[in-house]
């Protein structure tokens, strides 16, 4: 595994849970996810006149990445709304890696190593630890089967839309893809929520909570195109996986600002999940 490929992957990892950490802190999390697409449809508009469209081989990838991007943002502005933030974050990113290697070794023939294998299994089992630590400390013993379902759904649109974008860049320019894809998710997302909301809660939104929404906008542009850098030398499996480190991040931040707990046991994944990187770097 190329080491200048986990150095990306480690700070898209640090970006895109910064950015799902503000949206969870928003007190209108679908509107704050529509305005989050909205300012990176923009952004991306205005830079593809310097970068030009990306190769009309890669416009229908993005069109699927894009759609299902579209349902990502709007399952996962869902799931904040009702579930922590500690729990829906760690089991959709950490279940995620697991189904992307299947993905990989299907579609795109992907072998691994036995350092890698056991490197992603570290990695996925320390997700899990961090997740399941929810449903341990739910003390009205009432397993959080609805959370942890919409998680699921996350982790897979995310193991499908990773697997286009992977495959995508691979042939082509991962630049203009990025921002040709990032241009056509508002289209999906935004008519939706202004007919559900109405247009005069958006601007509510805008005026209440400007900064951050152009910060998490920034962050979750910047965060993906530094992924789709590294899935475009290194492999998916591998890639996907170490991504997910952002998990930990997410735990954290859930503990230490929004007052969700995290105890020993969350400390022991996060130390799996470290180990499980460093694995895939020497020996994946």
């Amino acid at each position: 595994m190329p080491i200048l490929a986990i150095l990306l992957l480690f700070v898209s990892a640090s970006l895109h849970s910064i950015w799902n950490f503000l949206l969870k802190q928003s007190e209108e999390k679908y509107i704050a996810m529509g305005w989050q697409v909205i300012l990176s449809g923009a952004v991306s508009i205005v830079l593809l006149f310097f970068t030009g469209l990306p190769p009309r081989s890669m416009w229908l990838f993005a069109l699927v990445s894009g759609t299902l991007e579209a349902i990502y943002f709007l399952l996962l502005s869902y799931a904040y709304s009702d579930h922590d933030f500690s729990l829906v974050y760690p089991v959709a990113r950490g279940s995620a890696p697991a189904l992307l290697v299947l993905w990989s070794a299907l579609f795109l023939r992907e072998r691994l190593t036995t350092g890698g294998y056991f490197g992603l299994a570290m990695i996925t089992g320390g997700m899990v630890i961090i997740g399941g630590t929810s449903l341990l400390q739910n003390h009205e013993n009432k397993p959080h089967l609805k959370g942890i379902a919409i998680a699921l759904t996350v982790a897979f649109v995310i193991s499908i839309y990773t697997l286009v974008d992977g495959t995508a860049v691979k042939g082509g320019p991962p630049l203009p893809y990025a921002l040709f894809m990032f241009t056509l998710v508002p289209l999906l997302t935004t008519p939706f929520l202004v007919r559900r909301y109405g247009w005069d809660r958006f601007a509510h939104a805008w005026s209440e909570q400007r900064v951050s929404l152009i910060m998490a906008g920034a962050l979750g542009v910047v965060a993906y195109l530094l992924a789709l850098f590294a899935y475009s030398f290194a492999p998916l499996s591998y890639s996907g996986a170490i991504r997910e480190v952002s998990v930990v991040i997410g735990a954290f931040l859930g503990w230490r600002f929004l007052g969700e707990k995290m105890g020993g046991i969350r400390v022991v994944g996060a130390v799996v999940i470290f180990a499980g990187v460093m694995v895939i770097a020497f020996f994946g």
